[in-house]
């Protein structure tokens, strides 16, 4: 009561109030004094009262202010008894203001504030506990200054200069910052700081990026949209290329799609002069821009609007690489693609395929290993893979009218040369005695040419595709020669000289490496022994290994063919 009835005389004696080295005693009477006056009723004691709360206010600022200048001279010992007297009173919260406060002052000295935030509270986190009774709090009051002051004002600075001006920059800005400040919460993580410090840290990011991210993917698409289609378009006007419409569902393209699927000479198809329109370069580049896109929706998609940001990504990949480019390509290359007649017609289509199935690797690639871990738990997976599918197939058909176009084209240029060089005369010479070739200048000629295509289909796929192509190529090359050989008449020399030519044929067919192109071939060969072999052996060698299951018809058709037909009654053997 004696500190009190000094109160209620208003004059303040005793050494406790008098004396500054005693401001811890003075604090913890005036702490309890401050709370018996709390309870006492205002008529009669407000004088009083009101003297309390101002020695209160007092006492409380200069136990701030001791605590202020401790922290400046480093002594956390007296920070300590400061704090812990300072705990009672209501300003104690601004006692850790100021040491939040003052803790920063020359914090932030180096280029990186992500860092120098780490630096400091790392630092903090040390001393904290040695000076505050529930470090804890302190630490995650600091941790949550930090961001919602200083790191939202930095980050600021750096998105809205370039928000409206700079997508590229703004996203790759946004994904860094975003980036780092993730990277710092988890540095952050390692401390205690209450009890859900995810969930604290978690909003203090949303806090932060939520007004950047809630249209983060219309930003991204809207530039992947403009970038896609200024390297495509830079792509063109390299090879001063105006881009024709495609399907445009006009007359013109109404016969271009008939000449594809037929024959038909409707018109010159186009000359690409052996461009293909496929680039390598701008397909590394879409799939690249298409990755950071990637990367990006990964870190800044919400995780429940990740498979459906991924998905819109991967339409605008599809349109543009695979539609704007490589199906452009098709579509030109199919055009460029001779009729069947033409006379030495480049055929370019297998540069067109070659290209093609390279861009599909890297495409397929990036679908594994950059799209499939964004959607592989969600339903838009199925979804993905059915958009490919159906894009995959839609080309795969595309390249199969190619190259079925492009083996007739083979065929063509065979029959011109066979025609430009093959002589009636070489299959029934005027001088029997006197034939010096080994084989005709057609066989040598078709040879040449047959050799050098199946080269270029096998450096032009892969895999079963190869085999698939060159069976066909194949098959038509010895329906071709079966053919021709049935327009001329043979006599024993001549007849020689086409087993001769057919050897050489089926040499060529050892080359395609297809067990059931050089069985053609093989009974080809058998077939030309019929023009040679001495009429009374006719009907043995019609019945050997070779020959046996094959029809009468076509035994007799090759029979025919001999000079010595009708004079030899060769018909017999077959009546």
């Amino acid at each position: 009561m004696k500190y009190f009835n000094e109160f209620l005389d208003g004059e303040l004696k005793s050494d406790v109030f008098t004396n500054s080295e005693k401001i811890k005693e003075a604090a913890d009477i005036i702490q309890k004094l401050h709370l018996i006056a709390q309870e006492l009723p205002f008529d009669r004691f407000s004088e009083v009262k009101s003297k309390i709360a101002s020695k209160y206010h007092d006492l409380e600022c200069q136990l701030i202010q001791e605590f202020t200048g401790a922290q400046r001279r480093g002594e956390i010992s007296r920070m300590r008894e400061v704090a812990a007297v300072l705990l009672h009173f209501k300003g104690y919260s601004h006692c850790v203001d100021v040491y939040i406060k003052q803790c920063q002052e020359g914090a932030y000295l180096r280029n990186d504030i992500f860092e120098d935030a780490a630096i400091l509270c790392q630092r903090v986190n040390k001393q904290v506990g040695d000076i505050f009774s529930n470090p804890e709090t302190v630490l995650a009051k600091l941790i949550q200054n930090v961001f919602e002051i200083k790191l939202q004002s930095f980050v600021k600075d750096q998105l809205e200069e370039c928000r409206k001006s700079d997508a590229e920059q703004y996203l790759k800005s946004l994904y860094d910052l975003y980036t780092r400040t993730t990277n710092l919460s988890s540095k952050l993580m390692e401390f205690n700081l209450g009890t859900d410090k995810q969930t604290f840290l978690s909003k203090l990011i949303k806090s932060i990026f939520i007004s950047y991210l809630e249209n983060y993917i219309e930003v991204e698409t809207g530039y992947l949209k403009s970038r896609s289609a200024m390297i495509l378009q830079r792509y063109y006007d390299s090879k001063n290329h105006q881009k024709r419409s495609i399907g445009t569902g006009g007359i013109q393209d109404l016969k271009e799609r008939i000449r594809q699927r037929t024959n038909l000479p409707l018109g010159p198809s186009i000359d690409t002069h052996g461009e293909t329109f496929l680039s390598q370069e701008v397909v590394v580049n879409l799939l690249q821009e298409t990755k950071q896109a990637f990367e990006r929706c990964h870190r800044l998609s919400d995780p429940s609007d990740l498979p459906r940001n991924a998905f819109r990504i991967f339409t605008i990949l599809v349109e543009f690489l695979c539609i704007e480019h490589i199906d452009y390509a098709l579509e030109t290359g199919l055009a460029g693609i001779p009729s069947s007649d033409s006379r030495n017609a480049n055929l370019y289509f297998l540069d067109v395929v070659h290209q093609a199935n390279t861009i599909f690797h890297l495409f397929d690639k990036q679908f594994n290993d950059h799209l499939m871990p964004l959607i592989s738990s969600s339903p838009k997976l199925s979804e993905c893979l059915q958009k490919k599918k159906e894009i995959i197939e839609q080309m795969e058909m595309k390249l199969d009218t190619g190259i079925d176009r492009t083996l007739n084209c083979m065929i063509g240029q065979m029959k011109h040369i066979l025609a430009a060089e093959q002589k009636k005369t070489d299959f029934k010479p005027e001088d029997e005695n006197n034939v010096l070739i080994q084989y005709t200048n057609a066989c040598v000629k078709v040879c040449a040419y047959v050799r050098k295509q199946v080269e270029k289909i096998k450096n032009s796929m892969d895999g079963k595709n190869v085999d698939t192509v060159l069976m066909e190529l194949g098959v038509r090359f010895h329906r071709l020669i079966y053919e021709h050989l049935q327009q001329y008449s043979y006599s024993c020399m001549g007849g020689m000289l086409a087993i001769c030519d057919v050897a050489e044929y089926r040499k060529c067919a050892k080359d395609f490496k297809i067990p059931l192109v050089l069985q053609l071939f093989d009974t080809l060969h058998a077939l030309c022994n019929l023009l040679v072999v001495n009429p009374d052996n006719l009907k043995q060698v019609c019945s050997g290994e070779q020959l046996a299951n094959l029809d009468k018809n076509i035994l007799h058709s090759f029979v025919q063919l001999r000079a010595d037909y009708r004079s030899a009654r060769l018909a017999r053997h077959f009546s």
